[in-house]
This record gives structure tokens, sequence and C-alpha cells, in this order.
């Protein structure tokens, strides 16, 4: 088993679910990144998902596009993403996982990237742009020790689930609706009933959900449903509207602190 696997284990066990959050790496500031991504951990978030900023993120919708589009315009490259990965692990064991699409590590090099990850203490990465029938190709050896999460989504049919699951280390990456990533006002029944079947058809991997959540109600919605939530257009636009007024980021916090109390079981 690995970390990650027995980090959510080891949380469930505890009667509650796992709290995933995800930041984009340097975003909104890359002077205070390591120390932001340290007190949102502190508030209660038991992961920590660090997307690497790329100019055409397919998966994600426009707060997360924008937030890596400031990254960018700030200098933030993969490697720096790196940077403040290893710092952030110099003072936390809870899991750190990437976010990144193939283009910018391909242009890194693979095992370079790889390397340079498990280096850091990464212990997994999301790329939601490598399909599973690519899989194979892409995840090579250079991979060893850095499980690769692959993705269901509302569409995903019995036997890619099952696929997907087998393949999947970590966790399963429950894509909760169809589409990007952002805030939801509501879930139709049929992402619903979607959702359950693919946790009831989950059985080597736990199963964590997320796009769309974004308040402890939509915690506690889907908590029957799942072994723990990511968070990630809430937290981000929480982000932007404390960096902008300079509050010193007490509405993500606060944001991060009602997530975590929802988790309880």
């Amino acid at each position: 088993m690995s970390y990650i696997s027995e980090y959510i284990e080891k949380v469930n066990s505890q009667n509650r679910k796992v709290l995933s959050v995800y930041l984009t790496a340097g975003y909104p500031d890359p002077d205070s990144f390591v120390d932001l991504a340290i007190s949102v951990l502190d508030a209660g978030a038991d992961m920590l998902e660090i997307g690497i900023p790329f100019s055409d993120p397919l998966a994600d919708g426009p707060v997360i596009q924008h937030s890596s589009y400031e990254a960018l315009q700030k200098g933030i490259t993969i490697q720096r993403a790196v940077d403040f990965a290893a710092a952030i692990r110099k003072r936390t064991d809870k899991p750190l996982v990437f976010m990144g699409y193939t283009n910018p590590i391909l242009n890194m090099g693979l095992k370079k990237f790889t390397d340079a990850a498990k280096a850091a203490g990464v212990n997994g990465i999301i790329l939601p742009d490598v399909p599973y029938e690519e899989y194979d190709d892409f995840v090579t050896d250079d991979f060893k020790g850095l499980d690769v999460v692959l993705l269901t989504t509302p569409t995903s049919p019995e036997n890619r689930i099952k696929m997907i699951d087998e393949k999947s280390e970590g966790f399963v990456y429950c894509v909760s609706v169809i589409g990007t990533t952002g805030i939801r006002k509501s879930f139709d029944n049929y992402s619903l009933e979607r959702i359950k079947f693919t946790y009831e058809t989950v059985k080597k991997n736990k199963m964590l959900i997320g796009f769309g959540i974004s308040t402890g109600e939509d915690v506690k919605r889907f908590s029957p449903m799942c072994d723990g939530v990511i968070v990630g257009s809430a937290v981000i636009k929480a982000l932007s509207e404390d960096y902008q007024s300079g509050n010193n980021y007490n509405k993500t916090l606060s944001l991060i602190k009602d997530l975590t109390a929802a988790t309880n079981c």
C-alpha cells in the first residue's frame, strides 16, 4: 500500500473523510506560497494538490485557468513548483500530489521531472490529459515511487471504471460532473447516481471526489459516496479575494476550517 493510500486509510479509520486542497503553484504570491500551503494544511487539509501552471489546462475552469495564467506571468515554472514542494515537505508529513499536464513535463524531460518530484518528497501525480489508453506509453518505470492517479467521469462505463481502479495508484479521482473544474450551485441526479455507482464499483483504491465541491454542505452531501473530497476552485477564488483585499488569507483559511469540520462522519 502506498503512502497516500495508507494516509487516506488512517484518516478514514478516525471516522473522517479526507480533505484534499488544490493550490496553483506560486499563486497568488510566489514569495508567500510555501507559508500559505502550510497554513492550509494547519487549518485542516489532509492532503495538498499542487497544480503546475500551464497555458492550456483543458480540465480546468475559468477560476483555476486564471490562477495558472497569473502564476505563469509571475515566472512560475515546473522547476519552481518542484522547489515549492520540497520546501513544503520539510514542514509537513501530509501527502503532496502534483496535478499537471504532459506538455510541461515532456518539455522538462520525463526522467528529470520524476526524479525531481520524488527527491522533493512528492507522493503522487494527477495527469488529467493522459487517458487510460495512453497510460502505458506515458507512465514508464521512471514513475516508480510516484503514485499516478487516474480519473473517472460520470460517463465512464463499468468496465472502464474497473480498469482505471486497477491501474490507478494512491486513489481514484472521481470527477463529479461533466465539464471542467469550477464551483457548482447544484448537482443533477444523473451525476449523483453515477458517483454512487462509481464508488460501489471501485474496489482496489480509495475514491476521492473532485470538481465542483465548494462548501461544507457539498462535503456532507458527498461523504456517503466517497472516501474524501478535493476542493480547488472555491479555494482559489477565496485566495484571489483575500490577496486583492490584503486580509492575510482569512477568508481562505476560514473556508478550509469549514470544509474540515464537514468531513466528520
